[in-house]
């Protein structure tokens, strides 16, 4: 029996190119749900090491990424303050490819269109490994957060809350 073949992504040929130790991992896609609590169920991961990947605008200094905990939401007011703005909000589902280059439920930090200032909560810290998208729905990378940190060229802060 062999096993299937896992097409490497943009973000995974990135990480080869700098030489950075990752995982892909692939999951079954629910169209209807795309949240990243689906995707620890189909991971068999604990809902606090899958990341999930948000462009938000600033209203100083434009676009900017937060890398969440997926069963949390992005704390506007914490982003706004670490990403030197006065306030922001997530950037519109229609803009998100042309800004990105990824679609809604695969959007990576790694290889957008153009890299953006990055900000990762600072829980990634208290895991040896988390999950963040491979740039497509259906296949995470599974990566020490610290490699993430350095290769997107992040900084860690609390910009996450309980969900409502």
């Amino acid at each position: 029996m062999t096993a299937k073949r896992v097409d490497k992504t943009n973000a995974a040929r990135l990480l080869d190119r700098a030489k950075i130790e990752y995982s892909l991992i692939p999951y079954t896609v629910d169209e209807n749900d795309l949240a990243a609590t689906h995707v620890a169920r189909e991971l068999g991961e604990d809902i606090a090491t899958v990341f999930k990947t948000l462009v938000l605008r600033g209203d100083r200094n434009g676009l900017f990424v937060c890398v969440i905990p997926g069963d949390r939401s992005v704390d506007l007011k914490a982003a706004a303050a670490v990403s030197a703005n006065k306030k922001c909000d997530l950037i519109p589902m229609k803009e998100l490819l042309p800004a990105t280059g990824y679609i809604r439920g695969g959007c990576s930090p790694i290889g957008m269109k153009k890299p953006l200032p990055t900000f990762i909560d600072e829980s990634c810290l208290a895991h040896e490994r988390i999950y963040i998208s491979a740039g497509v729905r259906g296949m995470q990378i599974c990566i020490a957060p610290t490699d993430l940190i350095a290769f997107v060229h992040a900084s860690t802060a609390a910009i996450s809350r309980a969900e409502p």
